[in-house]
């Protein structure tokens, strides 16, 4: 039996002409909304199950997003302070609850999507040294996004597999289900 699950907001729903950082916040909002349908129907023995000996289960992941994207944009973008425990994102072990997970990233995604939306084209061409690398703001907004994009997609495989296991299956895009 399908789970149907329509995503409200796509990053290519928005068109031509918008500038790079707000397209990057576009995509971080369609990932945060992913992964909120992904996780709707999961308990907290699926958010912190790991698949295998050695890999991280969703709360681990979605930790580690709030995380990353709050070192990389919050703090290396926008300059503000952050202490980051990257070991114990990776450790924590049922720490909080969907509805706190999901309320962590919610809040650490819309103060990245804020700060991209702002960013024009001098403050996108700024060095910045973030976490070792010498880079531009551009390159950490595209590494940022491109890193909650490959850990979106870890999470959406664990949520399938737990919802495989009772019968059910995830399914978004019906928009391109003829296709």
């Amino acid at each position: 039996m399908p789970v149907a699950a329509e995503l409200p907001r796509l990053a290519l729903d928005r068109g031509a002409g918008m500038p790079f950082p707000a397209v990057a916040a576009a995509y971080l909002r369609e990932y945060l909304d992913k992964i909120r349908l992904a996780t709707a129907a999961l308990d907290d023995d699926d958010l912190w199950f790991r698949p295998a000996p050695g890999t991280n289960g969703i709360g681990n992941l979605m930790l580690h997003l709030a995380g990353n994207l709050s070192l990389w944009l919050l703090s290396g973008v926008g300059g503000r302070p952050y202490e980051r425990d990257r070991a114990g994102e990776f450790a924590a072990d049922r720490v909080a609850d969907r509805d706190e997970l999901l309320g962590r990233l919610a809040g650490v995604v819309d103060g990245c999507a804020a700060l991209l939306e702002g960013l024009d084209g001098e403050a996108a061409r700024r060095p910045v040294a973030i976490q070792g690398y010498e880079v531009d703001v551009l390159a950490a907004v595209f590494h940022a996004t491109e890193h909650m994009s490959y850990h979106t997609g870890q999470i959406v495989w664990i949520a399938k597999q737990a919802l495989a296991r009772r019968g059910e299956r995830l399914e978004f895009y019906s928009r391109h289900a003829a296709e």
